[in-house]
């Protein structure tokens, strides 16, 4: 799965975590439900609502195992879209 960020709304629940980024290492981020676009060998597919944690530093999206695992396993067959939506594509050039 290739992931893609896209900005979620904001449920007014979040809360401030103590981590470390991964990227920035930064230490403070925000439990925040986000959507994501993977590429799944040429087929784009939108996840909704995805618990994770946001780097309050630089935006830097970490998921649990747990919640990669319940993803993972989603989009590849164990669950079925609630719609369809189409994209618009854009390509720098």
């Amino acid at each position: 799965m290739n992931p893609t960020r896209m900005n979620g709304p904001n449920t007014g629940n979040e809360d401030n975590v103590t981590f470390k980024c991964h990227v920035c290492g930064h230490d403070v981020a925000k439990s925040e439900l986000v959507s994501e676009v993977f590429n799944l060998g040429g087929r784009r597919v939108l996840v909704e609502r995805i618990p994770a944690l946001v780097c309050k530093h630089c935006g830097e999206v970490t998921f649990s195992r747990e919640t990669t695992e319940h993803v993972r396993r989603l989009v590849h067959g164990e669950g079925q879209p609630i719609k369809t939506v189409s994209m618009d594509v854009f390509a720098m050039t």
